[in-house]
Parts: structure tokens; sequence; C-alpha cells
């Protein structure tokens, strides 16, 4: 997606990977991130982000956490096997506790929900340390949230797959497919 109106050539400026399976919110992203000065590269599912990474070498690296069927914590993994300096953002409109800590322990430095701007985005990309000012939260999690947040430990811990998520949970395959389709509980 390079884009040659950019003043700067495109070796000085950073290498960024975006992976998302949504092409209309990459597209604009992407121009968002190029009139910023990086070098975006585009990939829609995880074969075609790992061989752009393997081939570009990104400094930097934006993934959604649902890409199609598939898991972006996988990815943010294999980036940080590939180069521990790549600073990973794991971005998500399905956001929650587990997948959070996971993408971080996988080596992401931050954790963004949709709709993220490229602002923030670049924000998150440049911060090198922890924010102490952050408050903690003066309510509890909601009894929905708080369901929603188990599910979402229960899928992960077994990889995704929600047959195996349902028998933990000793819930209906179906059942369990309805509530994950739901968007989070805003708190």
């Amino acid at each position: 997606m390079l884009n040659m109106e950019n003043n700067s050539p495109p070796d000085d400026r950073p290498i960024l990977l975006l992976v998302d399976d949504d092409a209309v919110y990459c597209r604009v992203l992407g121009d968002a991130l190029e009139k910023r000065n990086y070098e975006v590269h585009i990939a829609h599912d995880l074969t075609t982000a790992l061989r752009l990474a393997r081939e570009q070498q990104p400094e930097f690296a934006v993934i959604d956490l649902r890409i199609g069927n598939e898991s972006g914590l996988e990815l943010v993994e294999q980036l940080a096997g590939m180069d521990e300096n790549t600073r990973t953002i794991m971005l998500t409109g399905y956001a929650s506790i587990a997948t959070a800590v996971e993408a971080i322990k996988l080596g992401a430095v931050h954790y963004l929900t949709k709709p993220a701007n490229a602002d923030e985005i670049v924000a998150a990309l440049q911060r090198a340390e922890g924010d102490i000012s952050v408050a903690p939260s003066e309510q509890p999690l909601s009894v929905r949230r708080l369901e929603w947040e188990h599910l979402q430990k229960v899928l992960l811990e077994h990889n995704g797959n929600i047959s195996a998520a349902a028998r933990a949970l000793k819930m209906h395959r179906r059942t369990l497919q309805r509530k994950l389709a739901k968007r989070p509980v805003k708190e």
C-alpha cells in the first residue's frame, strides 16, 4: 500500500504491518497511518501477514484480535518470536480481560479497543512505559460483563474451540455461540 505521494523516501519511514480482515477499515487506517509517515503493509489473513513480516521485517504491527476465524494472538506470538523489538498493538472490537492479558504475555505492547483512530494507535506505538496515572474503576464489573469475561477466558483456554469450551462450561454449543456473537457489555 505504499503511497508515493509522501514526501519522505519509503526507505526512511518505519515499516508497519496492519492485519485485519476488514478491507475497508484497513484501507482507511492504512491511509491515515501513511499520512503519519509509516510505510504500511496490509494483510487480511495470518498466512499473508507472516509472509509480509518475513519479507518486510516491520518495526511496528497493528493486529486485530479476530481475523476471520483465526486469532490475532497467534500472530502476536509469532512476530515476537521473529523479532522481539517489533512493537505490536492488539486491536479489537471484542475486548476482554483474558485476551488483553494474553496479548501482553505474548508480546503486544498495548491493547486497544475499536474504534481506535490513527492518532491513538500512533500514541500507543510510541509509548514505551505504562501509565501509573490510570485510575482503577470505582465500580465492580456487572454480572453480564463478568459472564462475558468468563466465556472469553474459557474459550481462550480451549484455543478458540467452541465445542470444547461449551463442554467445559456445561453449556450447549449453540447457546455459547449465541452468547459469543453478542458484543461485550459496555461498562
